[in-house]
C-alpha cells in the first residue's frame, strides 16, 4: 500500500492494519521528511489518545492529515508504531 499526497509519496507497506477502513501503516515506513508533529490530540474510546501529523510536501501544508497512538489500549495493540491518514491523503495499492 501508498500513501500519497501532493503527487508524493509519504508512506509505503505491505504489512498495513486495516481498522475502521483505515489503512495503518508502520511508522518505519514512512517518510519522515514530510511529517511535522502537531500539537493536536483526540481520543478514541476504545483506542485512546491521538496525537497527529501535519504533512509538507513541495511548499504545500495538509493540516493534522496524519494520526497515531503512542500509548494504544489493548483493544488495539495492532495498531501500535502505525500511522494513518485522511484530509485528502490516497491510500492505494
Amino acid at each position: 500500500m501508498k500513501a500519497i499526497w501532493n503527487n508524493q509519496i509519504i508512506a509505503e507497506s505491505d504489512k498495513t492494519v486495516v481498522i475502521e477502513n483505515n489503512h495503518y501503516f508502520p511508522h518505519n515506513s514512512i517518510l519522515k521528511e514530510f511529517f511535522i508533529k502537531s500539537e493536536t490530540h483526540t481520543t478514541c474510546p476504545w483506542k485512546g489518545e491521538a496525537s497527529y501529523y501535519n504533512l509538507s510536501v513541495d511548499g504545500k501544508e495538509n493540516t493534522d492529515a496524519a494520526w497515531y497512538y503512542p500509548e494504544v489500549s489493548a483493544l488495539a495493540k495492532g495498531i501500535k508504531n502505525h500511522v494513518a491518514f485522511w484530509r485528502g491523503v490516497e491510500v492505494v495499492k
